[in-house]
């Protein structure tokens, strides 16, 4: 794959793993990313940018800097999220709903918009954005983070449209519950909120998949590795859960 990749929250998580399974398969690679430290831990050969997706400036700036450096893009993944609040909607602070819409709906869009001029140029390009299963099926005291991810796909879908006749694609990849430290936060939260273990709660998550399991941030980096390839390249439009099948979004135990 000789791609020019940037990765959004690429400097740890799900991100991270995007990134090296793109440098992995040859391509160029560029994350941008809130946290300094971790950007200073990736490899030299990455480019490499601190900045909020939600701050227009810094990211047209990164755009131009991309393309003064690459002459264009072909991938854009919009990784960067956060999980926003966990309590009844009634509970909801505004600035805190705000919040979670600006991260993770609003900086996808940004993101998009700056660099559709660059594909549109060269008549080419992937757009993948990272929303949930929470943006398939809802997500009980979590109203914030499910209204934005039900937004990405929404917004996914008409870049499809809307960009497709220059030659860009646009899908939208639906991670479930990920093993890691992100995730780790949000069961404490959760079995705050539910009055229950933090086991108990991941052992919900886990049985509401036919495969009983958690997922690999490496399982959604192999989805994404696959979508900006030419194997993938009449995919546009869709949402595809990597999840080990969700049957149940919501199990009681």
């Amino acid at each position: 794959m000789n791609a020019r990749v940037l990765i959004t929250a690429g400097a740890s998580g799900v991100g991270h793993a995007m990134a090296q399974a793109f440098a992995t398969a040859g391509a160029r690679v560029w994350v941008a990313d809130l946290d300094q430290v971790a950007l200073d831990r990736c490899p030299s050969d990455w480019g490499r940018s601190c900045l909020d997706v939600t701050d227009e400036t810094a990211l047209r700036a990164m755009f131009a800097r991309i393309d003064a450096e690459w002459g264009g893009l072909d991938t854009l993944c919009c990784n960067a999220g956060i999980a926003g609040p966990t309590a009844r909607v009634e509970d909801v602070d505004l600035a805190d709903w705000r919040t979670c819409i600006a991260v993770n709906l609003d900086g996808a869009f940004l993101c998009a918009k700056h660099a559709a001029p660059l594909m549109k140029r060269q008549g080419a390009g992937a757009i993948l954005i990272t929303s949930s299963t929470a943006g398939q099926y809802g997500y009980p005291n979590r109203a914030p983070y499910a209204a934005a991810k039900w937004g990405v796909i929404g917004l996914a879908k008409t870049l499809a449209m809307e960009l497709g006749p220059h030659g860009i694609r646009c899908n939208v990849i639906c991670p479930g519950a990920v093993e890691g430290p992100r995730m780790e936060g949000v069961l404490a939260r959760e079995a705050v909120a539910k009055g229950m273990t933090r086991d108990q709660v991941y052992q919900g998550y886990a049985s509401g998949t036919s495969m009983g399991r958690f997922i690999e941030a490496q399982d959604v980096a192999a989805m994404a590795v696959f979508l900006a390839s030419d194997a993938a390249r009449l995919v546009s439009g869709q949402v595809i859960a990597v999840d080990g099948h969700t049957v149940n979004p919501d199990p009681k135990l």
